[in-house]
C-alpha cells in the first residue's frame, strides 16, 4: 500500500494555500469537482512537485439499492488515470433512491446518508463493492461517515460491519476519525470499540475534521477547527496502527494559510503519539475500559490480532488476493432496501411522515441540515441568485425545499428553484424578477412553463409527498 505521509484536502479556494504549505506530502480532491481531460492549473503543479493526487469520490451511492452506475464509475476510473493516483476513495452511504425499484421518482439527497447495519444492507453492499472494485483501474477505499440518525433494528456494530465488509470484499478502509466522534456525540456509539473491532490493517489512510455542537447534536461541518476529542481518537487509532497518511479536511469558512499549518502540526503529533492517549480522548471511550492492555509497537513487519494490538513497520499488507466469490445479495435484499431507504429520503426532503422506528425529531434536525446545506450548495453554483434576491434568498430557498426534493443536481435544482419563483410570481420585485426570468431563460433556453406544464409538475410532486 502506498505511504501518503501528511496530506489536506485541495479545494479551489486554498489552492495558493496549500501549495505554500511545507511538509504536505499528498492532496485529496473531490472527484466531482473536476474534469479529467482539464485539470486545475494548481493540482498539476502539484503533481509535478512529486506531491500525490488521490480522488475522493461523493457521489456512487455504493451503499444505495441499485448497482452503481457504469457512467459514474468510469468517469471515477478516468480522473484516477489523469492525476496518476494509486488509489480511488468513495464512502459507505447511500446518496439517491425511489427509481424502478420502489416505481416512485428517484430522490436525491445532496449529501451522503448512513445505510443500515444489517445483513440486507451488507449483502447488497458488498455486491456494489465488488462491481465498483472490477470497473476501476486502481485499488478502491471506502471511508464510514457521519451520521445525525440511526436507523431501527441495525443488527451489528460499525466496527462489525466495516469488518465484514473488508473479510467479504477485500476493500480497504478510509477511516474518518472525526466521524466516530460525531457517531459518538450523536449515536453513543464508542470510538474505541469500533478501532477495537476494525481490520485496522485494511487502512489505506485517515480523515481529520472539525465540527460544532449545537442543541446536543454534533455537525460534521469541516468548517471548524479540530476539536481535542478529535484529535484524541486520532491518538488511539495511531496506538494501535501506523496508517500510510493522514489528512486534514476542510469545506468551507477557510482559515488563513499560518492556521491550517498549525492544524497540520497537530494532527502530525497526534499521529505520531505511539501508545498514548491525548486529554482530548477523555470521555470518548478507550481501548483500557474494556480490558485491553497498553499497547506496544510490535517489531518491524510483524502483525498482532487482537484487541489494543498494534500493526507498524514496513509496508502496509496488501488486500487478500483472492477474497471468497461473493455471492449475490438474498433474494429481495435489493428491493427491501430499496423502500426502506426511499421512505427515509422522502421523509428528510419531501415531507412525507417518519418511517416506523426512526427518532422523529433527529429527522427533523437532519432535514433542516440538509435543507441548508442544499441553499448553501446552490447559492455557490448559482451566486446570482443571491444577488438577484439578497437577503430574501435564504428563507426563499429554504420554504421551497421542504417539499421540492432534488431530482437531479445542484445546478439543475438551480434552475428548478427559479422557476418554481417566477411561476409564482415571484420576486415581488419587478426589476428583480426580470432580472431573475432573463438568468433563468439563458441557462434553460426556455420560457417559464405554461399552466399545463405547471399542472403536470404539481401532480408530480403531490405523488412524492405521498
Amino acid at each position: 500500500m502506498t505511504e501518503l505521509g501528511i496530506g489536506i484536502g485541495w479545494r479551489p479556494e486554498i489552492a495558493d494555500a496549500v501549495e505554500g504549505l511545507s511538509g504536505i506530502d499528498w492532496v485529496e480532491v473531490v472527484a466531482e469537482n473536476i474534469c479529467a481531460d482539464h485539470l486545475p492549473d494548481s493540482l498539476t503543479r502539484l503533481r509535478e512537485r512529486g506531491v500525490t493526487v488521490v480522488p475522493h469520490g461523493v457521489s456512487l451511492g455504493l451503499g444505495g439499492a441499485d448497482r452503481p452506475d457504469p457512467a459514474r464509475l468510469a468517469a471515477l476510473g478516468e480522473k484516477a488515470v489523469a492525476l496518476g493516483a494509486p488509489l480511488v476513495t468513495e464512502h459507505i452511504a447511500f446518496v439517491r433512491a425511489g427509481g424502478p425499484l420502489t416505481a416512485t421518482p428517484q430522490l436525491e439527497a445532496g449529501h451522503l446518508l448512513p445505510v443500515p447495519r444489517t445483513r440486507d444492507a451488507l449483502d447488497v453492499l458488498c455486491e456494489n463493492v465488488r462491481i465498483a472494485q472490477d470497473a476501476l483501474p486502481v485499488p478502491l477505499a471506502l471511508e464510514n461517515i457521519a451520521a445525525l440518525i440511526a436507523w431501527p433494528g441495525e443488527e451489528m456494530s460499525e466496527g462489525r460491519f466495516l469488518a465484514e465488509l473488508v473479510e467479504r470484499t477485500g476493500v480497504r478502509l478510509l477511516i474518518d476519525v472525526a466521524n466516530l466522534h460525531t457517531n459518538h456525540v450523536n449515536r453513543g456509539e464508542d470510538p474505541a470499540r469500533a478501532l477495537s473491532e476494525l481490520p485496522v490493517e485494511s487502512i489505506a489512510y485517515v480523515h481529520v475534521a472539525g465540527g460544532v455542537e449545537r442543541d446536543g447534536v454534533w455537525h460534521d461541518t469541516h468548517a471548524h477547527p479540530v476539536p481535542p476529542a478529535v484529535l484524541g481518537i486520532l491518538s488511539d487509532l495511531t496506538s494501535r496502527v501506523t496508517p500510510p497518511g493522514v489528512l486534514l479536511e476542510r469545506d468551507d469558512d477557510f482559515p488563513p494559510q499560518d492556521e491550517l499549518a498549525r492544524e497540520l502540526r497537530a494532527i502530525k503529533a497526534a499521529s505520531t503519539a505511539v501508545g498514548t492517549r491525548s486529554a482530548g480522548a477523555a470521555g470518548v471511550g478507550s481501548a483500557h475500559r474494556h480490558g485491553a492492555r497498553p499497547s506496544r509497537p510490535a517489531p518491524a513487519g510483524q502483525l498482532l490480532i487482537g484487541a489494543g494490538a498494534r500493526v507498524s513497520g514496513g509496508p502496509m499488507p496488501a488486500a487478500p488476493a483472492a477474497a471468497v466469490p461473493e455471492a449475490a445479495p438474498r433474494a429481495g435484499a435489493r428491493q427491501r432496501l430499496a423502500v426502506a431507504q426511499a421512505a427515509l429520503l422522502s421523509a428528510l426532503v419531501a415531507g412525507t411522515p417518519a418511517p416506523e422506528g426512526f427518532d422523529s425529531r433527529r429527522l427533523g434536525v437532519q432535514a433542516r441540515a440538509l435543507a441548508a446545506k442544499r441553499a448553501g450548495v446552490v447559492a455557490k453554483v448559482a451566486p446570482e441568485l443571491t444577488e438577484i434576491l439578497g437577503t430574501g434568498y435564504r428563507p426563499a430557498f429554504l420554504a421551497y425545499a421542504r417539499s421540492r426534493p432534488m431530482s437531479g443536481g445542484y445546478r439543475r435544482d438551480a434552475l428548478d428553484f427559479a422557476e418554481h419563483l417566477l411561476v409564482a410570481g415571484r420576486p415581488e420585485d419587478a426589476m428583480a424578477r426580470r432580472r431573475l426570468t432573463e438568468w433563468w431563460q439563458d441557462r434553460s433556453g426556455s420560457r417559464p412553463p405554461g399552466r399545463a406544464t405547471r399542472l403536470v409538475r404539481a401532480a408530480r410532486h403531490a405523488l412524492v409527498r405521498r
